[in-house]
């Protein structure tokens, strides 16, 4: 069985990923780390992230890499939605994430094309969304606790803009799939989303 769950930036897709993946007792990947990694390997090498040639020349690494903190920064995230833009970076790491949705037993995959490019054969779809604001204060408080001095004007600007560089690339866009089943964890608790997605699951395999 494969789990597909897209969704903008801090709209809770990781958290009802992982939730999902323990539930159904599937192996689960953030694919945004993947991206994340290749982000990290360019500031490692003094690159630049909007260069598509120097991108692609940080798609090489192991997945020890996956492990680091640093991969969690607002820095790093903010240069892997850069990355992510690039075709060839997309290309790159599409068989990687191919082969683990496609693992014996299948997987719980959460990214922003999972459903529409990864796995467009997923047995379950959601496309998880929140309002700008609501998502701006939840990746504030995250960034609050790991001591960055951000102000929530300052993280919703980048929602933003990451929003526009996701839904409007050439390659691969932020858009739900035709067949997914739409979840707004807007006015929702953790505990409220992550039941209304388990529902959502069985009874997209119940048909």
């Amino acid at each position: 069985m494969i789990i597909a769950v897209d969704g903008p930036a801090a709209s809770g897709k990781g958290t009802i990923a992982r939730a999902l993946a323990q539930h159904f007792a599937l192996p689960y990947l953030d694919t945004g780390l993947l991206y994340r990694a290749v982000a990290a390997n360019v500031t490692r090498l003094e690159l630049d992230p909007a260069i598509e040639a120097d991108a692609v020349a940080a798609c090489d690494f192991d997945d020890s890499l996956l492990e680091d903190p640093l991969l969690r920064s607002d820095e790093i995230g903010s240069r892997a939605s850069v990355v992510s833009a690039h075709p060839l970076v997309r290309a790159a790491l599409f068989h990687r994430q191919k082969r683990f949705a496609y693992q014996e037993g299948g997987a719980v995959l959460d990214g922003r094309d999972i459903g529409t490019v990864i796995a467009p054969d997923a047995n379950a779809k959601l496309f998880v969304r929140a309002t700008p604001n609501i998502r701006a204060k939840r990746r504030h408080a995250e960034l609050r606790e790991r001591g960055s001095t951000l102000s929530l004007d300052r993280v919703l600007a980048d929602i933003r803009a990451r929003d526009l560089r996701d839904s409007t690339r050439s390659t691969a866009p932020l858009v739900p799939a035709h067949d997914a089943a739409l979840l707004d964890t807007s006015f929702l608790s953790i505990e409220a989303s992550v039941q209304r997605a388990i529902a959502i699951v069985d009874a997209r395999i119940a048909r």
